[in-house]
This record gives C-alpha cells, sequence and structure tokens, in this order.
C-alpha cells in the first residue's frame, strides 16, 4: 500500500532548554499525528508556547502580525518566518531530533505499524492520547464581549484575547477571519495554558505551572497589550480521525484498563472461561464460536476514546476494540468476581440484539474473530454512553407496540405515550422525552421498517401513520438503507394476521350502495394502481431502489423474468420505495386552495344552427297563440313521433362522443328567422353534479338551465318520472330499498328525478313549486321563471315617494335582494364605503427587524418572512354601520328620477377602535357597542351589505345582555363621539328616535320600532318545539352544547365509545343517555326490535330521533390518495358508513356531519361522494361546505367540512353567514371535485359584522401559572376583561376556575420555553445558542455549527450554519453528527431547510392574534407548536384551549390532563354548532310559517 501523503506542516519543533510540562510535551506529539494543515498546525503551536517565547520572539512575532495585516507580507512569508523565530528560540533539550509523525496509524515512511504494536502503545499507561486537545474549565462571557467572535475560539481559547483595535475585519478575505489575540505582558499571559487544561487520562498530574521569564521592559509595562494575529479560514473543530468525536468535548472519555488485563487469545484460553465438562462435551461445533458473558466493558477506538458501537461505526470497518470482565456463558452474576479481565479485545465484527430477557432488558452483544460476547453490566465511565443504547431500544420498543394497537394515532399522541412510559430500572433515567424519541429516531424508524416486513403486499405499512410520517419529517431520518445487519433487529411479538376492519352494521339501502354500485369502479382503479406502480413509486435513490429484486418474494415469484404469470404486476417486497410512499401519503393530506374557475359550459354552441330537414318535422294541430313573429304550438311529429309541450327528449350533441342530453320540451314555436323551434329546459345527469361515477345512471336533477334549440336536434322522446317521496318516509328506513323505477323500465329510454341542483352550491333540494298560469301554458319554463324572479329581486328599487325636491326625489324605503331598508334602518357597508373624520392611527405594524448577533441567535436568519401563522395584521376591517337618513333619486335632464342609481345619505356610526382610543379601547367594549355620531355621508345604495338592528341602550325595555342576544345582527349606542374635540357626548335627541320610517315619528322605546325593521317579527308568535337529538360520536358534546344555545334542539341521546369523554357529557348534559359502547353493536340492537341494551338503557327507537349530528372518524381509509381494493374494505366498514346506516334507520327531520377539512378531498373526493350519493338515495335534499370557525367568533383558525341534510318537505339549511372577520389565508374555503370547483352560499366574503377575536379576547383575564401547574379548582383573581370573557363567564357569579391547569414539560423543553422572547412571532428560530444549567442538573449544551450549508450559506461573521453532512451537496447523513442535550433542538436546522424551517415551533402565540387549530396535545414541536402562552414560560393550559373553542368555563371535563386536552382539541366549537343551529332554526321558522298561512287560507276558504 503506498504512503499517504502528509500535509503541510512545520518542521518538527525542538523540544525547548527548559523543561516542559508533561502534557504540553504530550499534545505536541499528538499535533505531529493529527492532519493538520500548515496554517492550523502553526496556529496550535503558538497557542501551545506562547508563555515560553522569549519576549524579543514575542516582540517580533507582533512586528510580523503589524505587516500581515498592512499586507507588507503575504501569508505564505508570515507563515514561513514564524516557523523560523520558532525554531530559532527554541533549543534542543538533549541535542536535536525529530519527532516521527503518524497519520490514522501509518508512519509518514509508508510502513504501518503492527496490529499488535498499536495495541502496546495504547496499553502502556503513560502512553499520549492521539488527538487528546488540552481543555480546562469554560469561562463564560457576556453576550457583549461574544458578539462577532468565533464561539469555537472563545470555548477552547478562554478568555485570554480580544479583538485588536482598529482591525479591519471586513477586510478579511471570503471565507476567512483575521482573530486577534491580546496577551497582557506578566499577568496577561496567565492562565492561557491553564484556561486550555488538557483533558487528561486518570494517571496524568497536574502539570506545574512555569512561570516565563518577563524582561525588565514587560516588568514596567505589565498592562501593555502585546497582538498575536493570524490568518485562518473557520474550520470544524478539531476530531477524532477514527470515531469523529470532537476533541475539545467535555464529555469525551479514555478507555483503562485492570492492571491484570488480558489480551483476548491469553484471556480465552484461561481456565476460568471454560465450558467444557470432563467428558469434553459443553462445545456444539468447532465451527461455532464460543460465547461468554461480558460485564464492566467499555468500547473505544484505536485512539483509546470512549465511543458508541450503534452510530455506524462498526459498518463503516472503523476498528472498535473493547476491554471489560469475560466471564461464563451460564453466569447471571454481574459483579467482576470470578471473570478474567481483557484489554483491546476485538476489533468488533458485527453486534446484535436478540430481543428482551423476558422483561424490560435488551440482550446485546458483539462479535470478534475469536467469540461472541453477550453484555452484562457496563463499566462506570461507559455506562452513560451504553444506556443511551439501551434506551433508544427500549423506545423502539415502545414506539412499535404503540403503532400495532394505535395505527392512526398522532404524532402528538406518540409524545405522550413516550412520555408517559415509566423508564425500566436499568435505563438510569427518570422519564422519557420528546428528545428521547427525537434522539433515536433512526433507529427506531429502521425497526419499524423492519417490522412491516412482515406485512401484506397491499397493506399500508405503519412507518406511513400520521405520528411516523411527522417523525421522520421532524427527525430527518433517511429512509430505504439496506438493513445488512439483520441481527440488530428487535424481534417483537410476531405480527398477527390483519383479520380486516370489523364488520359495520348497515341498512340495506346502505349496503347495497357501497357493495354493488361501486364495485366496477374499484376494480378499475385497482388495475390502473397496478400499472402504475412501478413508475410512481420510485425515487431512484434511496439503496431500496438500487437493489436488485430478491427473486424470492412473493411478488417477485409472479414476475416473467423469476418464471411467474405477470400478472400481479406488483413491485419486489424488497424494493419498496418508502420515499415514494411518503411522498404520496403527504400529498393525500395537502389541500390546494389555488382552484382555477371553470366555467359551466352550455350544453350546446348557439352558433351552429343544424340543417333543417323539413321532411322529418311536421306541426300537429294549429298553432295556439301568435306572439310578433311567433307562432306557438302544442304538438309536433318528429320521424312519425308526436311530441308535445312538457313531454321529455334526448338531444343530440355537438360533440358526437359525448352521450345525448336530456330536456324537457317547454315551448315549441316556429319562427321567420330560426324555423322550427323547441325550448329546451335541461336535465342534468348524475355524472355532470358533485355525484360523478358514485351517481344512478338512470337518476337526473332538474337544474336552472334552459335555451332555444331547433327541433332537428332532438333525437328520440323519452321518459323521465318524477319520484316524490311516499307518505310514510319517515318510518321506511332500514327497509329493503325500493326499485327507483316502478315496473320494468330497463329499456334505455326511461329515467327518474328527485331533486332540483344548484350546480355552484352543490345543493340538492326538492324540486320547486312554480305552476303555470292558465294562459303561458303552453311556454312555461320553470328554469326561465326562477331565474327572473333571482333578477328581479336583485335590482334595487326605491319604493313609496315622500317629497319631490329641485334636484332629487325622496323615498321611504328602498329594497334589495328581497330585503326592505327604511329611512332609520341601521346598515351595513364595506369598510372602503366612507371613512371617518378621526386620522386614525396606521394598522400595528411590526417594528422594523432590528440587526442581531448571529453568533448569539444562529437560526435568527431563516426568519426572512414577515408572515406569522396565527398574526391578524391581515384581517380585514369590520363592515361600516350607518343609519339611514335619506333615501333618494337625482333627477335626471327631463325632470324623471333616475331610478338605476339610488343613493342613501346616512349617519356614520363610529366602533370604540375609530375613535382617538384606537384598538386598545374595543378590547375592554362590548363588541356591538357603537357611538352615534353626527357626521354623515352619502353613498350608493348598491354598496349596502346588510340591514342591522342599532338602539339607543336607554331607550331598551330590556337589559343590554338580553336585547344583544335577542337576535342577530343587533348593535346598540349609549354616546355620541365628537371627532373634531375627541370627546364622548351624550346622543342628541334625534339619534334617540329611529326617525321617519314613512308611518310618521317613532316614540322612541323602541319596541315597535325594532320589530319594523327586523326580518324575524313572527318569531315571538310560533313556538318552536326542539328537536329530539341523537348526536353519534359526541365526544364531550361541543356540537350538542352549540345546537342547545341555538335553542333548536334538546340531546336525549348520544353515543361515545371514550369512557372519559362520555363522562364528560354526562356532566354537561345529565338528562341525556349516553351510550358507551360500539355505535354499530347498539344500531344491530335497534334494528333486531331491541328496547334496551345491555346496561338497561332504553334505546332511541324509529320516530324518536328528529335530528341526527356526529363527526365519524375517518381512521383506516384517510391514507394514500385512491381507493384499492384493501382501503375500500376498510371504507365499507368504517364509521362514516355506519353513521349513515343510522340515518336511513331513523330518518330524522334533519341530519349533520360534521369533519375536517380534508373529508372532502379523501380519495379524490370519493368519501364525500359516496356520502351525498346515500343521502339522495334515502331521499335526503343535502348539501355541503367547508367553514371556518374563526368567522363565527372564536379566536382560532379551524376548518371543517359540514354535511347538512334535510327530510322531503323540510327546508335545507343554508350555511351560516360569517360573523366575525378573519385572517384571509384562512379563509380560503371553495373544493374542487373534478376539477371543478364549489362554494359554499355564503356571500360576507370580504368584512362582517364583528372584529375579529383574539388571544388577548379570549384569556387575558386567566391568572397566571407555571409549567406543570396541576390544581384543578382555583380563583379567577379579577373580573372579566373583555366582551368574549363576560360571555363564556356567564352572568352569574363564579367565583371557582376549573381545569387551568398545564401539561408539565421535560427540564430541557421547560428551558428552551423560557428562552423564547415574548414578541409576536418568536419561535425556535430565537433560541440563543448557549449552554443552559437545567432544573434536573444537567447542562444544555451549545449546539454546533460544522458544516457549510451550500443553500444558506455562512453568518454575516462568517460562521457556518449546517449541523450535518447533507447540506453539502450530495451528500447522505453522517449519524455520528447528530446532537443531543443542546437549548436549539439539532434536528430543526437539520431539516429546516425542506420543512419551511419549520416556522413556528415552540412558537408563542401573539395577544391579538389567534390560536392554530386546537390539537388534542399541545407540543411545541407537534404539528401545531405554536403553543406556547404569549407571555408565561409554559404551553396553554386546558382552560385556555376550551376557550379558544368557545366553551363557556362551567363547561365540564372529566379524566387527568390529556384526557381533557383531548375532549377540548377534538370538539365542534360550540359557536360554530350554534350558528349552524340558527340557520336550522330558521328553516324550522320558514315551514311553520308556511304551515301556518296554509291552515289559515284553508279557515277562509271553509268559512266562504
Amino acid at each position: 500500500m503506498p504512503a499517504r501523503t502528509a500535509p503541510a506542516r512545520v518542521p518538527a519543533l525542538a523540544i525547548p532548554a527548559i523543561s516542559l510540562p508533561d502534557d504540553v510535551r504530550r499534545r505536541l506529539k499528538d499535533l505531529e499525528r493529527d492532519s493538520l494543515t500548515e496554517k492550523e498546525c502553526v496556529k496550535e503551536k503558538l497557542n501551545l508556547l506562547h508563555e515560553f517565547l522569549q519576549t524579543e520572539i514575542k516582540n517580533q512575532l507582533c512586528d510580523l502580525e503589524t505587516k500581515l495585516h498592512k499586507e507588507e507580507l503575504s501569508e505564505e512569508g508570515y507563515l514561513a518566518k514564524v516557523k523560523s523565530l520558532l525554531n530559532k528560540d527554541l533549543s534542543l533539550e538533549n541535542g536535536a531530533h525529530t519527532v516521527s509523525r503518524e497519520t490514522n496509524g501509518h508512519l509518514e515512511n509508508g510502513s504501518q505499524g503492527s496490529r499488535a504494536d498499536r495495541r502496546v502503545k495504547m496499553s502502556e499507561p503513560n502512553a499520549p492520547k492521539s488527538g487528546s486537545k488540552p481543555r480546562g474549565p469554560r469561562r463564560s462571557k457576556s453576550d457583549s464581549e461574544t458578539k462577532g467572535k468565533n464561539p469555537w475560539l472563545i470555548s477552547n481559547l478562554g478568555g485570554g484575547y480580544d479583538t485588536h483595535e482598529g482591525t479591519d475585519f471586513d477586510s478579511c478575505t471570503p471565507g476567512q477571519r483575521l482573530l486577534v489575540f491580546f496577551f497582557r505582558a506578566g499577568d496577561g499571559t496567565q492562565g492561557l495554558l491553564h484556561a486550555k487544561a488538557a483533558k487528561r487520562r486518570p494517571d496524568e498530574k497536574e502539570p506545574e505551572r512555569v512561570t516565563p521569564q518577563i524582561s525588565e521592559r514587560d516588568e514596567d509595562e505589565k498592562v501593555k497589550v502585546m497582538p498575536f494575529l493570524f490568518l485562518f479560514p473557520q474550520v470544524q473543530p478539531p476530531k477524532c480521525n477514527e470515531c469523529g468525536q470532537f476533541l475539545d468535548d467535555v464529555d469525551l472519555k479514555y478507555e483503562q484498563h485492570p492492571s491484570d488485563a488480558l489480551e483476548e487469545p491469553q484471556m480465552l484460553t484461561n481456565e476460568k472461561l471454560s465450558i467444557f465438562d470432563e467428558n469434553g462435551s459443553g462445545f456444539g461445533s468447532y465451527e461455532d464460536l464460543p460465547q461468554h458473558k461480558l460485564t464492566y466493558f467499555s468500547v473505544y477506538c484505536k485512539r483509546g476514546h470512549l465511543c458508541p458501537i450503534d452510530t455506524g461505526l462498526i459498518e463503516k470497518n472503523v476498528e472498535l476494540l473493547f476491554s471489560g470482565t469475560a466471564k461464563p456463558i451460564y453466569e447471571d452474576n454481574p459483579s467482576l468476581e470470578g471473570g478474567v479481565n481483557g484489554k483491546n479485545l476485538g476489533p468488533i465484527n458485527e453486534w446484535w440484539i436478540t430481543g428482551f430477557d423476558g422483561g424490560e432488558k435488551a440482550l446485546i452483544g458483539f462479535s470478534t474473530s475469536f467469540a461472541e460476547y453477550i453484555l452484562m453490566e457496563p463499566s462506570p465511565e461507559y455506562a452513560p454512553i451504553f444506556g443511551l443504547m439501551q434506551e433508544k431500544i427500549y423506545i423502539s420498543k415502545i414506539v412499535v407496540e404503540f403503532l400495532q394497537g394505535n395505527p392512526d394515532a398522532t404524532y402528538e399522541d406518540l409524545i405522550n405515550k413516550i412520555e408517559t412510559t415509566v423508564p425500566p430500572s436499568t435505563i438510569n433515567l427518570n422519564r422519557f422525552t420528546e428528545d428521547s424519541l427525537l434522539r433515536h429516531a433512526q433507529f427506531v424508524v429502521s425497526q419499524v421498517e423492519s417490522y412491516d416486513d412482515a406485512k401484506d403486499s397491499d397493506e399500508q405499512p405503519i412507518f406511513l401513520t400520521p405520528c411516523m410520517r411527522d417523525l421522520i419529517k421532524l427527525a430527518g431520518v433517511t429512509l430505504g438503507q439496506r438493513r445488512a445487519e439483520r441481527r440488530q433487529t428487535i424481534r417483537h411479538p410476531a405480527k398477527e394476521k390483519d383479520k380486516g376492519p370489523t364488520k359495520a352494521t348497515t341498512t340495506k339501502l346502505v349496503y347495497q350502495i357501497f357493495d354493488t354500485f361501486f364495485a366496477e369502479q374499484i376494480e378499475k382503479d385497482d388495475r390502473e394502481d397496478k400499472e402504475n406502480a412501478f413508475k410512481r413509486r420510485r425515487c431512484g435513490v434511496c439503496e431500496v431502489c438500487q437493489q436488485p429484486e430478491c427473486g424470492k418474494c412473493k411478488a417477485c415469484k409472479d414476475m416473467v423474468k423469476f418464471g411467474g404469470s405477470g400478472r400481479s404486476k406488483q413491485a419486489c417486497l424488497k424494493r419498496r420505495c418508502p420515499n415514494m410512499a411518503m411522498k404520496e401519503a403527504d400529498d393525500d393530506e395537502e389541500v390546494d386552495d389555488d382552484i382555477p374557475e371553470v366555467p359551466s359550459p352550455k350544453k350546446m354552441h348557439q352558433g351552429k344552427k343544424k340543417k333543417q330537414n323539413k321532411d322529418r318535422i311536421s306541426w300537429v294541430g294549429e298553432a295556439v297563440k301568435t306572439d310578433g313573429k311567433k307562432s306557438y304550438y302544442r304538438q309536433v311529429c318528429i320521424d312519425a313521433e308526436t311530441l308535445e309541450v312538457g313531454d321529455c327528449v334526448s338531444v343530440i350533441p355537438d360533440d358526437s362522443s359525448k352521450p345525448l342530453y336530456l330536456a324537457r320540451v317547454t315551448a315549441l314555436w316556429e319562427d321567420n328567422g330560426n324555423g322550427q323551434m323547441f325550448h329546451a329546459h335541461w336535465f342534468c345527469a348524475g355524472t355532470d353534479t358533485v355525484l360523478g361515477a358514485t351517481s344512478d345512471p338512470l337518476e337526473l336533477f332538474l337544474v336552472d338551465e334552459c335555451e332555444d334549440m331547433q327541433l332537428s336536434y332532438i333525437h328520440s322522446k323519452v321518459k323521465v318520472i318524477h319520484k316524490a317521496p311516499s307518505e310514510n318516509w319517515a318510518m321506511e328506513g332500514g327497509m329493503d330499498p325500493e326499485s327507483m323505477l316502478p315496473g320494468d323500465h330497463d329499456d334505455g329510454k326511461t329515467y327518474f328525478y328527485q331533486f332540483w341542483y344548484d350546480q355552484d352550491y352543490a345543493r340538492f333540494e326538492s324540486p320547486p313549486k312554480t305552476q303555470p298560469t292558465e294562459d303561458n301554458k303552453f311556454k312555461f319554463c320553470a328554469s326561465c321563471a326562477r331565474l327572473a324572479e333571482m333578477r328581479q329581486k336583485e335590482i334595487p328599487r326605491a319604493l313609496e315617494q315622500l317629497v319631490d325636491l329641485d334636484s332629487k326625489i325622496l323615498y321611504s324605503s328602498a329594497t334589495k335582494n328581497g330585503i326592505l331598508y327604511r329611512v332609520g334602518d341601521g346598515v351595513y357597508l364595506l369598510p372602503e364605503a366612507f371613512t371617518f373624520n378621526i386620522k386614525l392611527s396606521s394598522p400595528v405594524k411590526r417594528p422594523k427587524k432590528e440587526p442581531v448577533d448571529e453568533d448569539l441567535y444562529p437560526e435568527h436568519y431563516r426568519k426572512y418572512s414577515d408572515y406569522i401563522k396565527g398574526s391578524n395584521l391581515d384581517a380585514p376591517e369590520p363592515y361600516r354601520i350607518g343609519r339611514i337618513k335619506e333615501i333618494f333619486c337625482a333627477k335626471k335632464t327631463n325632470g324623471k328620477p333616475n331610478e338605476s342609481d339610488i343613493k342613501i345619505r346616512l349617519n356614520k356610526f363610529y366602533r370604540p377602535e375609530n375613535t382617538h382610543k384606537s384598538t386598545s379601547a374595543s378590547y375592554h367594549a362590548d363588541i356591538n357597542l357603537l357611538y352615534w355620531s353626527d357626521e354623515e355621508a352619502v353613498v350608493d345604495f348598491q354598496a349596502v351589505q346588510g340591514r342591522c338592528t342599532v338602539e339607543y341602550g336607554e331607550d331598551l325595555p330590556e337589559c343590554l345582555q338580553e336585547y344583544s342576544e335577542g337576535g342577530p345582527d343587533r348593535f346598540y349606542f349609549l354616546e355620541a363621539y365628537n371627532a373634531k374635540t375627541k370627546s364622548f357626548e351624550d346622543p342628541p335627541n334625534h339619534a334617540r328616535s329611529p326617525g321617519n320610517k314613512g308611518k310618521g315619528k317613532g316614540k322612541g322605546k323602541g319596541k315597535t320600532k325594532s320589530q319594523a325593521s327586523e326580518p324575524s317579527e313572527p318569531e315571538t308568535a310560533i313556538k318552536l318545539p326542539k328537536l329530539r337529538t341523537l348526536d353519534v360520536f359526541s365526544g364531550c358534546g361541543g356540537l350538542s352544547e352549540g345546537f342547545h344555545q341555538a335553542g333548536v334542539s334538546e340531546t336525549l341521546w348520544a353515543i361515545e365509545m371514550w369512557d372519559p369523554a362520555a363522562q364528560a357529557f354526562r356532566l354537561n348534559n345529565p338528562r341525556s343517555t349516553v351510550f358507551t359502547e360500539d355505535c354499530n353493536v347498539l344500531l344491530k340492537l335497534v334494528m333486531a326490535g331491541e328496547k334496551t341494551n345491555s346496561r338497561g338503557q332504553r334505546l332511541p327507537q324509529k320516530g324518536d330521533v328528529e335530528m341526527l349530528c356526529g363527526g365519524p372518524p375517518c381512521q383506516g381509509f384517510s391514507g394514500m390518495n385512491r381507493f384499492n381494493s384493501r382501503t375500500y374494505s376498510k371504507f365499507k366498514n368504517s364509521l362514516v358508513v355506519s353513521f349513515l346506516s343510522y340515518c336511513d334507520y331513523y330518518r330524522p327531520r334533519f341530519f349533520l356531519l360534521e369533519n375536517v377539512r380534508n373529508f372532502v378531498s379523501f380519495k379524490r373526493s370519493m368519501v364525500l361522494k359516496l356520502t351525498l350519493r346515500c343521502l339522495v338515495c334515502m331521499g335526503y335534499q343535502c348539501t355541503f361546505g367547508v367553514l371556518q370557525a374563526g368567522q363565527y367568533g372564536v379566536a382560532q383558525t379551524r376548518r371543517r367540512a359540514i354535511i347538512l341534510a334535510a327530510a322531503p318537505g323540510e327546508k335545507l339549511p343554508l350555511f351560516p353567514e360569517p360573523l366575525h372577520v378573519f385572517a384571509p389565508r384562512a379563509c380560503q374555503l371553495s373544493v374542487a371535485v373534478d376539477d371543478k370547483k364549489f362554494v359554499s352560499n355564503i356571500t360576507r366574503l370580504s368584512s362582517g359584522p364583528f372584529r375579529t377575536i383574539t388571544v388577548r379576547d379570549t384569556m387575558s383575564d386567566l391568572p397566571e401559572i407555571r409549567n406543570g401547574a396541576s390544581a384543578q379548582e382555583i380563583s379567577y383573581n379579577g373580573e372579566p376583561q373583555s366582551w368574549f370573557q363576560r360571555q363564556l363567564r356567564g352572568s352569574h357569579y363564579q367565583p371557582i376556575l376549573r381545569d387551568h391547569i398545564c401539561k408539565d414539560m421535560s427540564a430541557l423543553v421547560a428551558a428552551r420555553m423560557r428562552h423564547i422572547p415574548l414578541a409576536p412571532g418568536s419561535d425556535w428560530r430565537d433560541l440563543p445558542n448557549i449552554e443552559v444549567q437545567l432544573t434536573d442538573g444537567t447542562l444544555a449544551k451549545k449546539l454546533r455549527y460544522t458544516y457549510h450549508d451550500k443553500k444558506n450559506g455562512r453568518s454575516s461573521s462568517g460562521a457556518l450554519r449546517g449541523v450535518c453532512s447533507c447540506v453539502e451537496a450530495g451528500k447522505a447523513c453522517d449519524p455520528s453528527a447528530r446532537q443531543f442535550n443542546t437549548l436549539i433542538p439539532w434536528c430543526l436546522p437539520h431539516t429546516g431547510n425542506r420543512h419551511n424551517h419549520w416556522a413556528g415551533l415552540y412558537g408563542r402565540l401573539e395577544w391579538d392574534g389567534f390560536f392554530s387549530t386546537t390539537v388534542t396535545n399541545p407540543e411545541p414541536m407537534g404539528k401545531q407548536g405554536r403553543v406556547l402562552h404569549p407571555e408565561q414560560h409554559r404551553v396553554v393550559s386546558v382552560r385556555e384551549c376550551a376557550r379558544s373553542q368557545g366553551f363557556p368555563d362551567t363547561y365540564r371535563l372529566f379524566g387527568n390532563i390529556l384526557d381533557r386536552h383531548r375532549q377540548v382539541g377534538n370538539a365542534v366549537p360550540p359557536p360554530l354548532a350554534k350558528a349552524i343551529g340558527l340557520e336550522i332554526k330558521l328553516c324550522m321558522l320558514a315551514k311553520a310559517r308556511e304551515s301556518a298561512s296554509a291552515k289559515a287560507k284553508e279557515e277562509v276558504a271553509a268559512k266562504d
């Protein structure tokens, strides 16, 4: 083997005549062995020998530094002269000699020392340890002292240097730094050597202090500063060439051997280890290696550094040796007694795990060329290193066993499991933490991958579960590594064969849809998936992809190349790319909010006119009416087939590849220009609705689409039957579904319809009851009539003329969009409609970013974006509010009013935040408080957004709270605001009365006037009974609580399997029957005719349930992008299907399904389509939408999918209009299904009645608590400060505050939280890189940056920014680069570049912002990491989370702290449920009014 070329170096230094301390001499020898560059070598030796240099030499070195700085001397010249001076100053102690330099175990002449020689060197008690750099106690410096300096040099060179005055750091060449060291003569040189004291072996003594000789000049000028400047690039701190550990690490330790320790061959032949009995038995085979136990062991590299065995060193062929006491294999006593001491055993060829010894201890072993050793107890020095290995093995055991039973767990659930598992006694730990999991993530994931090897080919691997995907991303785990060392895989209990999902209880109708209608589509998708498997599922980079097919697995055996049929088209099981599987699983969870608008195409191109064939078309009978050029007929004969008005036909499309269109003929005529024509009212095929391929091919839907067509486009006559619900519809649930078409109609020309379909909002509703009059029967089109009615409603009209003035005409009222506005009414306008006379303070802007010390805050550079999730900076203003003073139209030149341009003059109302008191005023005020103003504005009537009620508070007959809660859009004022004087005054008399509403002046007491302007006056006359409700998957009851607040329902029954949530529901709903069992079991009992369950609880029977609501979990099928036969089987048996069966059996009047936003996107929206398909088949009117809870009065972003359904005869509710403005980024609520964009009926898109609710509104009144606070009940210590707090505390005096408790975070997490600044938007990127003493007595270390990050470059001070080799192009992760127990979590900068810099982790909430979606377990590094209190050093409490959801403070929770967090996080926010409940109530009111009106008409008719 050729000799390795040694790096450039200075000639071997002579040993000085004065006696150097042993450790300095030893370190000089180490420098000879280290692979240092010439500059590095000179720098290190200057540091070592500084205090031994003569004063004259020091002065000359100082002159050289000055010349180098002034560029009078080149770097090469400088180094040459420094070497010359050093050699001149130091004389040889016993004659000249050079120290031979050994590089990485090779002598410089190319010869290699024998292994025995190297071992002897290592075993000599006084032999120097190569690479052992001297280092002493760390010297702490203040931030100002360390600013701008290399942190590594500070920590390694102690405090004995400072920057040279006048040194221009900007003049440094790129990638280099000028470091100027000052040493004070005399006492200034003290302790440089001491500050860098070597890490000594236990047998080494403290070196004697050698006082350098000081000249008279030095004596006189003891304070004189002497600069030593040297130029060098920033390099990584020195590492051991063997094990890669940092040589300056405080935890670096060396091996020690007992004096009687033997080499391996001698040790193995010791009679104490003989396992032969006198007959020679006891040894199985000469080919087997002997096995022994090993106790008191240590593992080390060739340089003697103790090192772990599980960081890949052995796999990289690094020689690791070990020492310890060997004992016979049958020994169970780990003591030293009866063993043989060994040293330099090995090297280790492999290490392995044999599982657990029936308990908590993992059995680990080594193999060498001579024997196998099973490990017992480590030596005291090695125990911390070995403890980490035991820890990670045990954690992987926890994770795999947890995932076996919880395949749908979140990352927060996994952290909860880790943190609540008590470490075994064999691991010297008080508790496991998240840091423990992240530290060992690579090993844990590899164990999970090994466990997945036992899975079926079409079964989703458990490494794709949500919690594992989050762990893999957070910790930067490398997937797809070949696990060559199979013996390192823990033998977990054999994986049981997945028996498939449990059978869902379904009604026959639901079963038929899911089992029959969709089977063909699944098979088709399966085929496509298999054909695309090879193309889609290769990243081509990981080791798995680069392996050849194994030829042995089930998939390979089916391949043609291995003699199979090639039918399965499955990839080799050993080559299933984990990276692509991760990407697909993540893609399915992402929601694309940027949905292009796709216009709904007209059926036909009107420009194309088909050539008429007069022979096939002839009119039947005379024209019934002639209207201008048109002659209308009742009948026509086409191809010997007679059609009449009202018949249905198929129409030939322009594109012959498309199916025939279907339409109802609503008119027949002939005119001179176009010839023979008909008016087509189109039907919509099921495939053209949101149902897509799931629809019944024979079912059609009415739509508001029609057009004039030439008769020649008609293909043939078809039959379309209206299938009306039966009179006994509600009691037919669960029975055999009857055929949709009566009789035998399978002729290809017979269809049916049940519903009218709104194509923009995806609403299926009962057909409108518009009837033709007698004189327009021959040309009546329901679509035209509805569209005309809608257009008429939208047109603004002025009504009831009052005064005719010179330039304008005044009116008493006007109408728009079906709403009547009178003079004196309050109106909503967009914020830009008018401005105020007071100059408003500009919206709060974040202070300009101050430059930060990048050495102290090395991750701050990642915060280049100003956007902060959870900030309200871009939230729009709420509506402007005014009171109409005049409604008028200007006159045209001819004196007539310009009725197309209606104007209104109004008085402006100020909100508290619009006054000079600005935003802070709104915080304490009621959200519906206004101030009267005599300021006026004239605006277009077209700009009015809606009507509201504004009353003078003193004139109200009830209290303000009762008035405010009595209906929607209610405001009040008590004072007037004068912008000129910036003062609040009593309102004038004209403000206190409603003004002229067309019927003279109002009296001012307000009851009649409020009714005149409110749309819901009959509500007082109609008493609505509450709906009897069944809440399935009720949780702690958020949905029911909201419905109760709306006064729409009474929850008599609830089903919740999880006991803590069921108990919480009972506490808050004592009159409800709560079933704590499987909903499938209950439905089975009811369908079998049972009246009670096994516990004697009465079961609701058919006809009892008027409203069914719930949020079925979607676990089991929500991953992966589309259904395959296995995932579809899981969906068929999921709780969604069970819930739909409840709906079919009970046939309630109203149905609500709530779920996560992605519910509408799962499986290419197939879950949504099948759900709607089921409801349509049952006969329900239905729709879907996505709502943002933050728009309904909570300080939280929470988008939720809602499916609403109403029984035949009911009105299908609309989705509630937003009440509060909210951050626009969080309000993307449209949904794309099959590339078509759907929106809900919501019209308030850019503003709303009320301001946004903030974190301050939510929780500023709660008393301060500390990390881990656990007192279940405490006092409030103060009054509520905001409107929101007054609402949640309630009007009754409540001194006790419950559940203001928070999780107890580990010492390291607590330290991180303490160091997160209080400024808005602060998160982990603001953590300082410092050492911190933790509360558990340990020390959190600084994070080392030792790699060049090509993407992010270097800091302004030239410091490196990478923490792993993977930041360097083309390099893989280096396991040894991982760092732990650091204040800045190593994993975040490691993977930050590819995960948006992990923005928000360890983030503080902002007082003026909002919560991220409230989670079931607040974790600073969880999916929603912004969970720290704005000012206190802790995560948010249970009560704070409950308030973020809108739960009243009196609402009870149950169980331990994590149970309570989970109950809150899984709940529907009650304010959102209340808003939906009020819409349902409006539908009930409308129906009640219609019934009352019909009844009144009948009574009148009876009297007549």
